[in-house]
């Protein structure tokens, strides 16, 4: 009886066991696809059809979802690789794709796993590009041969069921011997453009210092020109004065000989500056030139010709 019930216990535990495993293939029968993803489904292990975001039930036993695809784009870090230049200098590259799945099926069983080949296509492709290249170029032709793996990788995706929208190649490092002479050779550069920064200074120094004393000069002479002809122009408006003044003196002078007793005065006038010059040539001091007979005071008035002056005037 023991034995019985033994087996009558186990008999079920399995029968509510099973009852279980139905009910968890009925429940995972229904199956809920998020937005931007898209499940691939076999029956009896042929491919059934693919499962678009929303709710979906299958049918238990049957139906099995073996892949599961994320269509938003993804970025694939590729690995550092060695690479040598076409002037035979290793290089270590690695990089960045950016892809999406576009057709699910594909993806799936187009190829075992589509970001390892993406990222070993592009790291081939990176090899064969940089072999074509020098070291110097490699570094200024970054976007050249992004392009080129996008180019290659284009290829395969149709069979691939992904597209490739971008690849950036992160670094470039060579060996530090190389990377050593080429800082020595940008200190080499930089040091000859200071140089050349320093000598185009004071050229340009001594050019501004050139113009400003050239421009002084210019200003000086052209100062100078200028007061001397203020000084002509002064001059001559002052000998023209001094002939107005000196011909208006005449006229008055001519005009007073001419008036009655004006001889007369013009004489005493005379005498009184003569007496006064007289009186002033007794100083030792003075060194003189006389006439012979000075002190003949009428014939020194008879060679002023006063007396033509005043037949004139009568005349007049």
């Amino acid at each position: 009886m023991e034995f019985l019930n033994i087996i009558e216990t186990i008999s079920q535990v399995l029968v509510i066991g099973f009852g279980f495993f139905l009910v968890f293939k009925f429940i995972s029968s229904f199956k809920l696809v998020p937005n931007q993803f898209a499940y691939i489904v076999e029956r009896l292990g042929n491919y059934r059809k693919t499962l678009g975001p929303g709710f979906h039930a299958l049918i238990p036993f049957l139906d099995k979802v073996v892949y599961r695809q994320d269509l938003r784009e993804e970025t694939i870090e590729v690995e550092p690789q060695e690479c040598f230049t076409k002037d035979n200098v290793k290089v270590e590259v690695d990089g960045v794709i950016y892809l999406s799945v576009t057709d699910a099926v594909n993806a799936s069983y187009g190829v075992t796993n589509y970001r390892n080949a993406a990222i070993q296509l592009s790291q081939t492709t990176t090899r064969s590009v940089i072999g074509l290249m020098d070291l110097d170029e490699t570094f200024e032709e970054r976007a050249f041969m992004s392009k080129e793996v996008v180019k290659v990788l284009a290829e395969m995706e149709l069979p691939w069921g992904m597209k490739v929208h971008r690849y950036e190649i992160k670094n470039i490092i060579p060996p530090r011997t190389v990377q050593n002479a080429m800082e020595r050779q940008m200190t080499a550069e930089r040091d000859r453009r200071a140089e050349i920064a320093k000598s185009e200074g004071i050229k340009g120094s001594k050019v501004n210092d050139a113009e400003g004393i050239r421009a002084e000069i210019i200003n000086i002479s052209e100062a100078e020109m200028q007061k001397r002809i203020n000084e002509a122009e002064g001059l001559a408006h002052e000998i023209e004065a001094l002939a107005e003044s000196t011909a208006i003196s005449i006229e008055k002078v001519a005009d007073a000989l001419s008036q009655p007793m004006g001889t007369e005065a013009m004489r005493l006038r005379l005498a009184a500056k003569y007496l006064g010059k007289l009186n002033g040539l007794a100083r030792e001091e003075n060194d003189i030139i006389l006439p012979k007979d000075i002190s003949n005071y009428d014939k020194v008035m008879e060679g002023l010709s006063l007396k033509e002056l005043e037949i004139k005037s009568t005349k007049k």
